[in-house]
């Protein structure tokens, strides 16, 4: 963190501007941090590819009306997605498990056997596939990182995908479910997004679920870790409500899920004019401005414990190379201290960090390498992690961010 001012880019918001999910002015930058790699999930072939990696600037601004924070720095023309974007975790038994019980919830919940659905943001396709598997149902997905090889047995069948930006030249597409799961966070005109959803809904029965990460916890926990340049937006149970319910949607449910990091809303469109009825919710804007109060003070005293903990002269890798782990490596400046990180997903094996270079390993990598510190990027995958190194027979000591 930084008290200097991020450099001024093309296509930046100035603090002034108005909020991009309420429309009203009152941004105050809270947090500022230069030079990071402006993609954390391009699979990128050398290392030093990943070192020359383009670089953006982060200055979040919280907005006074709505609670809602903003990258003020970012600049949509440093974002590259495409079938190099591997943002999967579907090779984790601990994600796979969530997956299938949230896929079965929703469907259940709104009576959705043998309907269609809708994707937007849809990655890989992996979570379409399941909840069409799951309810019977039929569904599109729209994502440019979508890669065409990648899902195999009957269930394709049911699915199509169009490997491109949702923009309103979908809005003819139409489902009983719209779905939209970790994509929000890296859309930084969140108000003109939600009302282009709006408008490709014909019908009050369509139900809209929501899901990304939830920023109170990263304020609470300073998970400084889960700050990174995609994520251009971030919300609260609370700021996501508001921005609902300006967009014309009448809320169902909202809360949070997967160990309380992820917020999960439900909604439908609505009949009224759009509200700007103040949340129910406790996380008010002069709550989350309380927070990050704390979260400064937070903020510097972890990052003194972690680069105790990777300088500590162990040989150390972190587990887990994708966003958490490129934000991890680039704030702590650890380019040199930690020379491998792991991950179970095999399209990112003998790939390299961007930023700093680290090479992506398997698991099995570990047998000889023979960590005596392993630093996992996710506490939710503890024991999953656990499990794999008594499996190689890793002896190291395991800790979580």
């Amino acid at each position: 963190m930084t008290s200097e001012a991020g450099a001024s880019r093309k296509g930046s918001r100035p603090a002034h501007d108005p909020c991009p999910s309420c429309g009203l002015a009152g941004l105050e930058v809270f947090y500022e941090q230069r030079g990071v790699p402006s993609h954390s999930c391009l699979l990128l072939q050398s290392p030093d590819e990943a070192r020359a990696f383009p670089k953006g600037d982060i200055r979040l601004g919280l907005c006074q009306s709505c609670g809602f924070i903003t990258n003020t720095a970012y600049d949509p023309t440093l974002q590259a997605y495409s079938e190099r974007f591997e943002e999967s975790q579907g090779f984790s038994p601990r994600f796979r498990e969530f997956a299938e019980e949230l896929a079965g919830r929703i469907v259940e919940k709104y009576g959705l056997h043998g309907k269609t659905v809708l994707e937007i943001g849809c990655g890989k396709g992996e979570f379409l596939a399941l909840i069409c598997e799951i309810g019977e149902m039929t569904g599109v997905g729209i994502d440019p990182a979508f890669i065409d090889n990648r899902l195999e047995g009957e269930v394709r069948d049911r699915v199509s995908f169009i490997p491109e930006f949702f923009s309103d030249k979908h809005a003819h597409l139409v489902g009983d479910l719209v779905l939209c799961r970790h994509t929000l966070e890296h859309i930084p005109d969140t108000a003109a997004f939600l009302h282009l959803v709006r408008r490709s809904i014909r019908s009050t029965d369509t139900v809209v679920v929501f899901e990304l990460p939830d920023a109170g916890r990263v304020l609470r926990e300073a998970a400084f870790w889960d700050i990174y340049y995609e994520h251009c937006s971030y919300f609260t149970p609370g700021s996501l409500l508001r921005l609902f319910r300006l967009s014309g949607f009448d809320v169902l449910d909202v809360g949070l899920d997967y160990d309380d990091q992820y917020i999960l809303i439900e909604a439908r469109a609505s009949v009224g004019e759009p509200s700007r009825a103040a949340s129910e919710l406790e996380d008010t804007p002069e709550g989350i401005a309380e927070a990050i109060e704390s979260f400064q003070e937070k903020l510097s005293r972890r990052k003194t414990e972690l680069e105790k903990l990777g300088r500590g002269g162990r040989r150390t890798v972190i587990w887990g190379a994708q966003s958490k782990g490129v934000a991890f490596l680039t704030t702590l400046e650890m380019a040199s201290e930690i020379e491998y990180a792991v991950d179970i997903n095999p399209f990112k094996h003998d790939t390299y960090m961007a930023g700093t270079g680290q090479r992506v390993v398997a698991p099995e990598f570990l047998r000889e390498y023979q960590p005596e510190l392993v630093v996992a990027m996710n506490p939710i995958y503890l024991d999953e992690i656990q499990k794999d190194l008594d499996r190689l027979g890793v002896r190291a000591e395991l800790t979580a961010v």
